[in-house]
């Protein structure tokens, strides 16, 4: 059989038969690729411990009829074995994974920035940013944000997203695309604290400088902020978004200033 090698990250895995697993995988030079893995859930398999989501490897196929064969995996990042022992930072990697295979929703579509986002971020999750260490959902956020971005999705923070005029301005809404003026205003916009939008549009260029001295509140709306502009653009809600939620990623209502939940 014909053979090719790329680097991957795992996204997901799912049974086949008694012993193989269907990989689904974000890759560098072949975007979205999902293979088979034979015998990888066999105690003898040579490399089962590495196609497990979060591995990032040096990975070889044969090409076969329906779905391409994995014929050699070799690690080049274990980003899940910092995650392990920390409940927010392994749920938010999850996110990320689900997030970048449905960005990605065309296989075989060449997705490179997409891939370097993700490994950064996974990077980054687990061993901190350039400037030392900062929370798992602020990582996620910022993660979030640049997908979105790199999709055809940024969210405008500087001006209104509906008629261009520079801001600042007061309110944000999910579905106008971010920022809106008074004017353009849809019903049940947000209203945000202006240093919340500031700590955003860190997140959204990846200025983490900006971010040491964010406080819980900012960080909470921020992130409501970022879920709200996610679910809405996705279509529909990420199912392990929820884990993240529930660990006090969503604003407070008694933190906020009036008039700012999102209808």
């Amino acid at each position: 059989m014909p053979t090719y090698r790329d680097e991957a990250v795992v996204l997901r895995t799912h049974k086949l038969g008694e012993a193989d697993r269907i990989i689904t995988m974000l890759s560098r030079q072949n975007g979205k690729v999902r293979a088979v893995a034979r015998g990888v859930r066999r105690t003898s398999s040579k490399f089962g411990g590495r196609l497990e989501p979060f591995s990032h490897v040096d990975i070889q196929f044969a090409t076969g009829r329906a779905l391409d064969i994995v014929a050699q995996a070799e690690s080049l990042h274990a980003f899940g074995e910092p995650l392990l022992g920390d409940y927010d930072a392994f749920c938010c990697g999850q996110v990320m994974l689900e997030t970048a295979d449905r960005l990605v929703a065309e296989e075989r579509e060449p997705s490179l920035q997409q891939y370097r986002l993700l490994v950064g971020a996974l990077r980054v999750l687990g061993e901190g940013t350039t400037d030392g260490p900062r929370p798992a959902t602020m990582v996620l956020d910022s993660y979030l944000l640049r997908a979105l971005a790199v999709a055809g999705y940024a969210p405008a923070l500087d001006s209104c997203a509906r008629c261009g005029l520079e801001g600042p301005h007061e309110f944000f809404n999910p579905a106008a695309g971010g920022m809106v003026c008074v004017g353009c205003r849809p019903p049940g916009s947000a209203r945000p604290r202006p240093e919340t939008i500031g700590y955003l549009q860190a997140l959204l260029t990846g200025d983490w400088e900006q971010t040491r001295d964010v406080d819980s509140p900012r960080h909470r709306e921020g992130s409501g902020l970022v879920q709200a502009f996610v679910q809405w653009h996705l279509g529909r809600g990420l199912r392990s978004m929820p884990y993240v939620e529930r660990r006090g990623g969503q604003p407070q209502q008694s933190e906020q200033r009036p008039n700012n939940s999102i209808s």
